[in-house]
C-alpha cells in the first residue's frame, strides 16, 4: 500500500463523518442508553446475587431462550444478566450498523457516480475503502467504550464491563469487514448489504443451534458470533476469542483493500449474469418490472423465516422443562392453562420477532421508490407511458406479497418442526401459520408510514426505520421497563393479540388497517403531487 493510493484518505474520512454525524451518533446512544436502562431496572428487579442466580439457573438456561440470547455467564452478577439481555443488540444491532455505514460509503457511493467523480481528481484507488472501514470500526469502538463505561457505572467490576464493551465493538468491526469484501464482490448497493446480511443471517442461525443444542457444542464456534458469545463476559473471560474475532476483521479488511484494486470502478469481481437478447412479456409493465428488481431478495428473505421458524419449533417444546424446573412456575402456568400456556407465550414472541424482520423488509421495498428517484432511473420509467400511481403501486404489491409469503413461511416452518416433535403437524400448521400472519396489520403500518414519508416528505424517509427500532424498543423492553401506556400504544405491534393462544378482536385490527390505507394514500398523494427526483 502505497501513500500515493491513499491520497485524499483525510478528506474522505471528513465528508464520511461529516455526512454521518447525525446517522451514528443515533445508532451509538440509543443501544448504549437501552444497555444503561435494562442495567438499572435488572439491578432493581434482581437486587441480591441469590435472585440473579436463581433466575440464571431456570430462565436463562431453557434451551429455547439460550437459542434466542444465548447461555448466560457471570450468573450471580448483574453485569451477566445485563450482557445476556443486550446479546441481541451485540449480535444483529452492532453488526447492522457498521454494514450500513460501509455499503453506504463504498458501493452506494459508487453506484450513484460519486466516486468516479471524486476519482477524476487526486483521490487514491484504496481510500474510500479504508475511509469507510476507519468511521465504521471507529463508531464500533466508541459503542464499545460506551458500553464500557455505562457498566462501570452500574457497578459491575473492570474487566467484565471491558469484555462486554469489546464484544460490541468487536462484532461491529467483523461484520464491518464483511461488508467491505461483499461490496468488491457484488455491482451494487443493494447487493452488497443483502449478501452481508445473509452472512450474519447465517452466523445467527448457527449460535442459535448451537447454543439451544449444548452451549459447548462445536456448531456455535462454527459462527463469528459464536466468539463473540464464547467470550464468557463476566465469566472466566477468554481473550484469545477476542484476539481470534480481531484478527479475522483485520484479514478481511486486507482482502477487501487487495480485491477493490482487482476491479473496475463501478463493477463487482462477481461477473453479473448476461440477460436474454428479449425482455420476457411480464417485463412490459411496472409490476414487471418491480418484481424483477425484488425477486431475489423476496427468495431470499422467505427462505431465511422459513429457516427461522423450523429452528424456533424444533425448540419450542424444550421451554416445558423450565415449568418442571422451577415449583413456583409450574403453580403460576397451571392456572393459566399449564406448559402448553408458555410454549404458547414462546411462539407469540418468536412471531412478533418475524413482524419486525418483515416489516424491515418491506420498509426497504418500499423505500427502492427514493432509491429509483435519486439515482435518476425513475425519470426513464416515468418518461413512457407509466403513470406514478401504478409505479408506486407496483412496488408496494411486492412488498406486501413478499411480507405475506414471509410470515407464512415463518409459521410453516415452526409448526413443521413442532408438529413432528408432538406428533401433530397439520395442528400446529394450522395454529402457527394464521399466527404468524396475525402481525400483517402492525407490519402494513410500518411500511405504509415509510410510504407517507416518500411522497410527502422524501428528505426524511430515514425516519421509518427510527419508528422501527422505537417499536422494537417499546416491544421488547417497554412492558419491563414499566412504561406509561400512552407510549405504549404509540407501538402497532403492542395492539395486535399475542397468537397463538390469544384472544383476537376485531377493532385493533379494523383500526391498524385503517392507519396503514390512510398513510398509504397520503403517500401516493403527495408523489403523485411533487417534483420526481425533490431533494
Amino acid at each position: 500500500m502505497t501513500p500515493r493510493s491513499l491520497t485524499g484518505l483525510g478528506t474522505l474520512l471528513r465528508l464520511a463523518l461529516r455526512r454521518d454525524r447525525i446517522r451514528l451518533p443515533i445508532w451509538i446512544v440509543t443501544i448504549v442508553g437501552l444497555v444503561a436502562i435494562v442495567a438499572v431496572t435488572l439491578g432493581d428487579l434482581y437486587p441480591t446475587a441469590v435472585a440473579r442466580r436463581q433466575l440464571s439457573t431456570t430462565v436463562g438456561a431453557n434451551p429455547a431462550l439460550r437459542a434466542l440470547l444465548g447461555p448466560v455467564y457471570g450468573r450471580a452478577r448483574l453485569g451477566g444478566l445485563v450482557s445476556w439481555r443486550m446479546s441481541f443488540a451485540s449480535l444483529v444491532l452492532v453488526p447492522l450498523m457498521a454494514i450500513f455505514a460501509v455499503v453506504r460509503h463504498t458501493r452506494a457511493e459508487e453506484e450513484a457516480g460519486r466516486l468516479e467523480l471524486l476519482g477524476s481528481t487526486v483521490m487514491g484507488r484504496r481510500a474510500p475503502l479504508l475511509a469507510a472501514l476507519l468511521v465504521s470500526w471507529g463508531a464500533a469502538l466508541v459503542l464499545g467504550a460506551g458500553v464500557t463505561l455505562t457498566m462501570l457505572a452500574v457497578g459491575s467490576r473492570f474487566e467484565g464491563s471491558l469484555a462486554m464493551g469489546a464484544a460490541f465493538a468487536l462484532s461491529g468491526m467483523l461484520f464491518a469487514s464483511v461488508a467491505a469484501v461483499c461490496a468488491q464482490l457484488t455491482a451494487n448497493a443493494r447487493t452488497a448489504s443483502g449478501a452481508a446480511i445473509l452472512v450474519l443471517g447465517v452466523a445467527f442461525l448457527l449460535r442459535s443451534v448451537g447454543d439451544a443444542v449444548d452451549p459447548r457444542s462445536w456448531v456455535t464456534m462454527a459462527s463469528p458470533l459464536g466468539w463473540i458469545v464464547r467470550m464468557r463476559v463476566f465469566g472466566h473471560v477468554r481473550w484469545w476469542l477476542a484476539g481470534l474475532a480481531l484478527g479475522v476483521a483485520v484479514l478481511l479488511a486486507v482482502a477487501a483493500d487487495v480485491l477493490t484494486t482487482r476491479r473496475d470502478l463501478e463493477a463487482g469481481l462477481l461477473p453479473p449474469r448476461p440477460g436474454a437478447a428479449e425482455a420476457a412479456g411480464w417485463l412490459r409493465g411496472p409490476l414487471g418490472l418491480a418484481w424483477r428488481l425484488h425477486r431475489v431478495a423476496v427468495l431470499w428473505w422467505v427462505v431465511g423465516l422459513f429457516a427461522l421458524g423450523l429452528m424456533y419449533g424444533g425448540v419450542a417444546a424444550s421451554v416445558g422443562q423450565l415449568v418442571r424446573q422451577t415449583p413456583q412456575l409450574q403453580q403460576a402456568f397451571q392456572a393459566i392453562g399449564g406448559q402448553q400456556a408458555l410454549i404458547d407465550a414462546f411462539f407469540a414472541t418468536t412471531m412478533t420477532i418475524a413482524g419486525y424482520l418483515t416489516a424491515g423488509f418491506m420498509v426497504h421495498t418500499v423505500l427502492r421508490l427514493r432509491a429509483e428517484e435519486t439515482s435518476m432511473r425513475a425519470d426513464d420509467v416515468l418518461a413512457t407511458a407509466v403513470r406514478r400511481t401504478p409505479w408506486a403501486l407496483s412496488h408496494v404489491a411486492v412488498a406486501v406479497a413478499g411480507g405475506v409469503l414471509m410470515l407464512a413461511a415463518m409459521g410453516a416452518g415452526a409448526g413443521l418442526t413442532h408438529g413432528l416433535r408432538v406428533g401433530d403437524v397439520g395442528h400446529q400448521l394450522g395454529r402457527l401459520v394464521p399466527a404468524a400472519l396475525g402481525q400483517l396489520p402492525a407490519v402494513l403500518v410500518v411500511a405504509a408510514f415509510g410510504l407517507a414519508l416518500v411522497g410527502l416528505a422524501p428528505r426524511f424517509v430515514g425516519l421509518v426505520w427510527g419508528a422501527l427500532v422505537a417499536f422494537l424498543v417499546l416491544g421488547e423492553l417497554g412492558p419491563f421497563l414499566r412504561l406509561d401506556q400512552w407510549l405504549l400504544d404509540t407501538s402497532p405491534f403492542l395492539h395486535l393479540a399475542r397468537l397463538p393462544g390469544g384472544e383476537v378482536t376485531l377493532l385493533p385490527l379494523a383500526a391498524l388497517t385503517a392507519v396503514a390505507v390512510g398513510l398509504g394514500a397520503a403517500g401516493l398523494l403527495g408523489l403523485r403531487h411533487r417534483d420526481i427526483g425533490r431533494v
